[in-house]
């Protein structure tokens, strides 16, 4: 267990804040009477306390999850009926203004690295922030679905780009565009979203286990490392190469003081002691 005290900022119950092992934060969706369905307060709590946990070198990792039987059953459709029945259709400039996507992750560019445990199963925005995350543990009675197009609507918050990078134009098209609910298996194997799946009761602890053999490494470098992730999926190998190189999360990995930690840790035959990164 982590020995320092954090202070995440104000947040409503909807959300629960943990630190679940040393440098790992750990964010519970927490409306399992409503499936964890997204509301506009649970999307603000995520946004503040992820915007937080992006500035604290002390984390180097987050694991997202959900109470109760689901993981996130996607959009509040209730409330959004109601605004498209008494003409309110403001979705095109809202999903375009919301930088960070569905849930505040669902297109967030976050050089930490982001693990979903997924209980039970993940529709519509759940399924578009599982895509948007680097790990993702399903328990084995998991279902994912983008369904949108049975409700006369679209996967618009990231999904469609993220799913075709990941399991190519055919596969995220029969997903896409017959709604299909497909299981963690299916995911696994077939689609290619899903790390690692498990029995029900050991998807956080595999998770955590994750977050774990992360935070044994260099922070930097895991840093640099995802954002060479994310510089690759918008440009070309050349490219992204360059970037990644000059940048400045490159620079703090060479001039820095874990690189030179690791590497006497190597001559001396023992375990690296890393430090929090300095800020960017």
């Amino acid at each position: 267990m982590t020995t320092k005290l954090y202070s995440p900022p104000p947040h409503s119950d909807q959300l629960v804040v943990s630190f679940p092992a040393e440098h790992v934060l750990m964010l519970t969706l927490n409306r399992p009477k409503s499936r964890n369905a997204m509301t506009p307060q649970m999307q603000k709590d995520l946004e503040w306390v992820l915007d937080w946990f992006n500035e604290e070198s002390g984390l180097w990792v987050v694991i997202i999850t959900g109470a109760g039987k689901l993981f996130c059953a996607g959009a509040d459709l209730v409330e959004w009926n109601k605004d498209q029945q008494r003409g309110k259709s403001e979705e095109q400039e809202r999903v375009a203004a919301n930088r960070n996507g569905f849930g505040s992750i669902s297109r967030r560019q976050l050089i930490k690295p982001i693990i979903a445990a997924v209980n039970g199963g993940a529709h519509g925005g759940g399924t578009e922030i599982v895509l948007n995350c680097d790990i993702v543990v399903a328990g084995e009675d998991a279902k994912f679905a983008l369904p949108e197009v049975k409700r006369g609507v679209v996967a618009a918050a990231g999904g469609i780009p993220r799913l075709s990078h990941i399991a190519g134009h055919h596969l995220a098209a029969e997903m896409l565009l017959t709604g299909k609910t497909v299981s963690s298996v299916d995911a696994h194997r077939r689609f290619g979203f899903v790390n690692s799946v498990v029995p029900a009761s050991q998807v956080v602890p595999e998770a955590i286990r994750f977050a774990k053999s992360i935070v044994a490494n260099s922070p930097d470098a895991v840093q640099c490392t995802k954002h060479a992730l994310l510089l690759s999926q918008n440009l070309s190998s050349e490219e992204a190469f360059m970037n990644s190189m000059f940048s400045p999360e490159s620079s703090r990995v060479y001039k820095g003081e874990n690189i030179k930690e690791g590497l006497k840790a190597f001559t001396e035959k023992r375990s690296p002691a890393w430090k929090s990164p300095a800020k960017l």
